[in-house]
């Protein structure tokens, strides 16, 4: 009798390392490299209530790095030259929607920005929600007025806890955002940023937890597929692929498989 198969050998049947693929991040002018994801046996991180940079830290590159090699060691100016240089970020697509929030919105956890820009999802009658289809062609992208208490703090966007709070409620409203965020700007890194366990090295810019950035990756491409076919968007599976490959990973046409072959039962509703 075979063995059972372990979570992490199910998962890699599944969801496969893709290749290098850079991008950018929108919210900083520093660039965003992707780099193959290493799944091997890493410890999951837990995150400092503040875990920012003193103000004698040198600012370097951000980069997107899920490997799992934390290494938080400060390098001098000599060790940065010699670190990979990538293209620099790719402007904010032209006509995309724009949502902007500032300190008042995120203490209140307010996403009346996100309603006034595309609608309110929640609401099927709601008749101001954008299409879909034109989500995906314009795409959506952040501007963070972000006011810091102290301001030599260099702390990124994504190490403050209460912007990551916002878009956790953010991503609980709208669970398929990000299949029609501004991927060329980099807006879907930094979204993984803000809901995923990461660490700022100063060599590597911003580390993902590996484990945490695929369960991540394969959350979303359930979201994103079953929205997608809901709302009858040409090849869904082409464009779930697409995401899951900006974030590192590849996805195989089992999967889809599966989740064609038994999809979700409708809610029995007791009349009683």
């Amino acid at each position: 009798m075979a063995a059972a198969a372990t979570p992490t050998n199910l998962f890699s049947s599944f969801l496969s390392l893709s290749p290098r693929t850079p991008f950018s991040s929108s919210n900083s002018s520093s660039p965003i490299s992707c780099k193959s994801i290493s799944i091997s046996g890493s410890s999951l991180l837990t995150i400092p209530s503040h875990p920012c940079r003193s103000s004698r830290d040198v600012a370097v590159s951000v980069a997107f790095n899920p490997s799992g090699n934390f290494d938080l060691s400060l390098t001098d100016a000599e060790e940065q030259d010699d670190a990979a240089k990538v293209a620099p970020p790719m402007p904010p697509t032209e006509g995309r929607f724009e949502v902007v929030i500032n300190n008042d919105v995120i203490r209140r956890l307010d996403l009346l920005p996100v309603h006034a820009a595309i609608g309110n999802s929640s609401l099927p009658e709601d008749g101001s929600i954008i299409k879909p289809k034109e989500l995906l062609e314009r795409t959506i992208g952040f501007t963070i007025n972000y006011e810091r208490e102290d301001q030599y703090d260099l702390c990124e966007l994504s190490e403050f806890p209460d912007i990551r709070l916002w878009f956790v409620r953010l991503d609980a409203s709208y669970p398929w955002l990000p299949v029609v965020l501004d991927w060329r700007a980099g807006e879907l890194a930094r979204y993984a940023a803000m809901l995923v366990p990461h660490q700022m090295s100063v060599r590597l810019g911003i580390v993902f937890n590996p484990e945490a950035l695929e369960l991540f990756a394969m959350k979303k491409v359930f979201i994103v597929y079953s929205w997608l076919r809901q709302h009858k968007i040409p090849k869904p599976r082409l464009k779930t692929s697409d995401m899951a490959r900006m974030l590192g990973f590849g996805v195989g046409d089992e999967l889809f498989d599966l989740i064609d072959g038994n999809p979700l039962l409708p809610p029995q509703i007791n009349d009683s």
